[in-house]
């Protein structure tokens, strides 16, 4: 492969963002494999610049990634800074512009100022249409995790990001005393929630599809804590309304929406329409008897930087790799980031 083929590692801007798609060790593997990989500086990473310098990256200030050769493709997270209005480059990172998200349109409308293209992370998915890289386990691990401490009235605020040891220990110290619902049970996010369960010491009930087809409301109410790890293609039967709140024997106190899909006609606890934050990780959305609390944290793998960047990497790896030769999982991708422009351009929506 051409030394000239380059990858464009760009800091995040977000607050508490210390994960990257990418770690040292990985960047090493595609450095031998003969990219060019440019790493920008990123006080907030959690993976020291001097890493990747060792792993023979070239180190660049942050956020000069609006300067790349227009060859580069340039890879991140988050939405890239405002900074630059017209988005220009092959840019790698989690759109969230494809399922009717409110802010959608407008980064949908930077790409096509600037000619550029986003090869969403979240749309690249195999023959089967099943995502190939996610930091799924790890939102439901942590989204499970809080939870359970907040339940406990044990979740301190702000959060900080640490290590999953120190999150494991904080889990075992109080005996369990409440039971849990993970909806999604079979999924990645599902996954690391029943497994941050299981260390917590919670009962849990797993659901996934053939349960919430013919959703038994009653049960679901029955439970102390829902976690809601379902990632949704498509609207479907909502599994709290205003109604829910209100209903008899409910004992339902702690919901934690690991999806966060709650700007988009696909939420399915429409109870809640805004996402926490670590400053206040969880809002009250029925102050009656019992209280009905929400945490919807839409970065909680980032509570993990470490482990949850380690493992996200490792997965994106192999498609990297194969970055210039293009193949199904990016020919997916871009066909999707295609469609969307198209349908924004049939609604008059692209010039804003």
């Amino acid at each position: 492969m051409s030394s000239r083929t380059g990858l464009w590692l760009r800091r995040e801007v977000a607050p508490h963002e210390e994960r990257t798609p990418l770690v040292p060790a990985d960047a090493a593997r595609l450095v031998e494999a003969g990219f060019a990989v440019m790493v920008e500086e990123a006080g907030q990473r959690a993976f020291p610049v001097e890493e990747y310098a060792a792993a023979g990256c070239r180190v660049v200030p942050g956020d000069t990634w609006p300067d790349a050769p227009p060859e580069v493709f340039v890879l991140g997270l988050k939405e890239p800074s405002s900074a630059a209005r017209a988005l220009t480059h092959r840019h790698i990172f989690f759109g969230h512009a494809f399922k009717g998200q409110v802010d959608g349109p407008d980064l949908l409308r930077r790409l096509t100022w600037g000619g550029g293209t986003l090869l969403d992370l979240e749309e690249l998915v195999d023959d089967d249409g099943r995502r190939v890289v996610a930091f799924g386990f790890w939102a439901g691990y942590v989204g499970a995790a809080l939870a359970v401490l907040h339940h406990r009235n044990e979740l301190l605020a702000p959060l900080r990001s640490g290590s999953r040891e120190d999150l494991d220990a904080r889990l075992r110290a109080t005996p369990a005393a409440e039971r849990a619902l993970v909806v999604g049970a079979l999924g990645r996010s599902g996954r690391g929630a029943v497994e941050a369960l299981a260390v917590a010491g919670v009962p849990t009930t797993e659901w996934d599809l053939a349960e919430t087809r013919a959703l038994d409301r009653e049960a679901l109410l029955g439970h102390d804590i829902l976690v809601n790890t379902v990632f949704a293609n498509e609207p479907g039967t909502p599994f709290l309304t205003a109604a829910d709140t209100t209903a008899p024997g409910r004992v339902l106190r702690t919901v934690s929406d690991v999806t966060c899909d709650v700007t988009s006609d696909l939420n399915r606890l429409p109870i809640n329409d805004k996402t926490t934050t670590w400053d206040s990780p969880a809002r009250t959305v029925h102050a009656g008897s019992p209280v009905l609390d929400v945490l919807a944290i839409d970065n909680l793998p980032s509570l993990l930087p470490r482990e949850s960047s380690t493992a996200f990497s490792a997965g994106l790896l192999p498609h990297l790799t194969g970055l210039t030769a293009g193949g199904p999982v990016w020919d997916r991708a871009r066909a999707r980031f295609d469609d969307a422009i198209a349908r924004l351009g049939a609604e008059g929506d692209l010039h804003g």
